[in-house]
């Protein structure tokens, strides 16, 4: 196959697990899968919380020193009882009234066009989770699986 013809590979790799960090990887990987691209995403860390299936359908938004929220929230009050409740329903709602896809409808459409998911096998370990704690279509392994699609790749992303 020639370079031409050989399609384009985008690495992710995916370390925070708050809602607001889990729509980068997840609208990259499904947006670049879909213009051709090979696509695989790293999930390390805190970033495991996005193919969870006891986590990811209920990811927060902690307004607790989240200088970007489009809200500016002083820390003394985003500290207090029920505000990181409310940064996250505000967020779901932006994203629902603007079509937005939730964080699992999203992975569904990530798994079922293509994108590798790669659960850091170390990280798993470490946190004390077992494979039956993720989402079905995972695929475990350490740095050295990602860094071999990733050796390849065209754009790489740590988000």
């Amino acid at each position: 196959m020639s370079e031409e013809e050989k399609p384009k590979k985008l690495a992710i790799i995916a370390s925070k697990g708050t809602l607001d960090e889990a729509y980068p990887p997840l609208i990259l990987a499904s947006t670049a899968v879909a213009l051709d691209m090979e696509v695989a995403i790293f999930f390390t860390f805190y970033g495991l919380d996005i193919i969870n299936k006891k986590k990811y359908h209920r990811l927060k938004v902690p307004p607790l020193g989240n200088p970007a929220m489009p809200i500016p929230v002083p820390n003394f009050i985003g500290g207090l009882p029920g505000m990181t409740a409310m940064a996250t329903k505000m967020m779901r709602n932006w994203m629902g009234n603007a079509n937005v896809p939730t964080v699992p409808e999203l992975v569904e459409i990530c798994m079922e066009s293509g994108v590798r998911m790669i659960a850091c096998q170390m990280t798993v370990d470490v946190l004390g989770l077992n494979k039956e704690d993720f989402i079905e279509g995972v695929e475990f392994g350490g740095a050295a699986t990602f860094l071999e699609f990733a050796k390849d790749a065209d754009i790489t992303l740590y988000i």
